[in-house]
């Protein structure tokens, strides 16, 4: 598929600086940065379906983990302690 893409002078002048400085084409650049972009706004998509997920598990079911217990679990499991992953209950 051929796509054509109008850039302002300033912004082709800027590409073309930076493809040079990576020792790479202007094309090859700018595919790259179209790449990057995709793939963050696809993470973006996923991060906030499973949170929305998880948002509709909490009000169907009312069960949570206090953020104080969860983080106390990372700290430790951070520090290489063996420690219980904490258990999910209502709360208020």
């Amino acid at each position: 598929m051929a796509v054509s893409l109008r850039l302002p002078e300033k912004t082709k002048r800027r590409v073309e600086k930076l493809a040079r400085a990576q020792e790479t084409t202007a094309h090859a650049f700018m595919v790259t940065a179209i790449e990057e972009r995709i793939a963050a706004e696809e993470a973006k998509t996923a991060f906030y379906a499973e949170a929305e997920k998880r948002a509709a598990q909490f009000r169907k079911t009312g069960k949570s983990i206090p953020a104080d217990e969860m983080f106390d679990y990372l700290r430790a499991r951070v520090q290489g302690k063996s420690v219980a992953k904490p258990k999910a209950r209502k709360v208020a």
